[in-house]
């Protein structure tokens, strides 16, 4: 329904755990579409979690459509209350966050994920995903889970001053 403001850290929902979806009613519904219209009207991002909108709830949106680095696709996505079931095979890529503009960093993720969640018509979904979309989906869960790429650096002197292009 809108377009929301990003929070950035040190803003504290940042650093919360977010509390379970308990109802997939007109107001989770609302959520998820101003995750998507957010994260459409933000250039380069591929995901954004309810925390980042300043919402301490379960829930983010995603799409790696078109992304170089994706191998799986499933296109939108909008998972609450989101469960990862299986994780291997950890790879060491840089990320960025709309939360931490100004930063990249180095982070180990899986490499290939089966992640369990509800959709907006309150249905359940399975995902397995790969490569970057994997990377992207673990992002985000830990938006959920009150961490950001920082907490996940490999090491300090893995952390880069985000470049700008023109």
């Amino acid at each position: 329904m809108a377009v929301r403001r990003v929070v950035r850290l040190p803003e504290g929902v940042l650093t919360q755990v977010a509390k379970p979806v308990v109802a997939i009613d007109e107001a989770a519904r609302e959520l998820a579409v101003d995750l998507v219209d957010t994260m459409r009207a933000s250039p380069a991002c591929v995901g954004l979690a309810a925390p980042q909108l300043g919402v301490g709830l379960r829930a983010f949106a995603l799409d790696v459509t078109g992304h170089r680095k994706a191998r799986s696709c499933h296109g939108e996505v909008v998972l609450f209350n989101p469960d990862v079931l299986a994780a291997d095979g950890p790879v060491v890529a840089r990320e960025g966050c709309m939360s931490v503009p100004d930063l990249t960093g180095d982070v180990a993720r899986a490499s290939h994920l089966v992640v369990r969640g509800l959709t907006p018509g309150g249905d359940e979904r399975i995902l397995e995903v790969d490569a970057f979309e994997a990377r992207a989906v673990l992002h985000e869960i830990d938006h959920l889970d009150g961490l950001t790429f920082l907490d996940r650096v490999v090491s300090h002197d893995r952390l880069f001053h985000r470049k700008v292009y023109r």
